[in-house]
């Protein structure tokens, strides 16, 4: 977790999370604590991103996103009309959610809003990279391309080495992570991840 400060760029869209997840709660009539307890993430933590002076983890938004029902692109997405035909992003125009010293980064692309979601990712992981995943809402799937370098995939207790060209379609249910075994080159994924709606999930 990094300050706004030290990651100046990124001040604006911690800015817009914030405002967001401060605006989905009070239209639930929630409390901090509401919030807090039904995500699992500290009253601390919360008033932390709901005023923008930090940079929240992917899986801390992951769980007040699915907390507030909202999905996690109605948090991040910077588009002004998200409600049209088409949403555009240019090349550049997203910020990272996140980043690592050695050069890695998560962009959200594109996203869906509830009741299915649907994310869009472009990943890049610096040499020796690896990122951690919680697992997902149950009937959640992902689906990996590599487009440069390696990737080692681990989904539960299997390890999978993927090449260029390589893809995988997994149980986002389960805990995972995507790592970079090369210690001198980056590597570049694809991933999209589906996540359906409350209503939809097996019993």
């Amino acid at each position: 977790m990094h300050t706004v400060d030290e990651i100046g760029p990124a001040a604006a869209i911690a800015r817009t999370i914030g405002r967001r997840i401060r605006s989905g709660r009070t239209d639930l009539g929630w409390t901090l604590d509401q919030l807090a307890q039904r995500s699992g993430v500290s009253r601390r933590m919360l008033i932390n991103v709901e005023q923008g002076t930090t940079n929240p983890s992917i899986a801390t938004l992951l769980r007040i996103s699915d907390a507030l029902g909202i999905g996690l692109p109605s948090l991040v997405d910077t588009a002004e009309d998200t409600a049209a035909p088409i949403t555009l992003h240019r090349a550049g125009e997203a910020h990272p959610v996140w980043r690592s010293p050695a050069g890695g980064s998560a962009v959200l692309v594109a996203g869906t809003r509830p009741p299915d979601v649907s994310e869009l990712w472009d990943w890049r992981l610096g040499p020796g990279d690896v990122h951690p995943s919680e697992a997902h809402r149950a009937g959640t799937r992902e689906l990996l391309l590599v487009l440069s370098g390696a990737i080692i995939l681990v989904v539960g207790d299997t390890r999978h080495r993927l090449k260029v060209g390589d893809s995988a379609s997994f149980d986002g249910a389960l805990p995972h992570s995507y790592g970079n075994p090369s210690q001198t080159r980056p590597s570049r994924f694809a991933l999209s991840v589906h996540e359906l709606s409350p209503a939809k999930e097996t019993p």
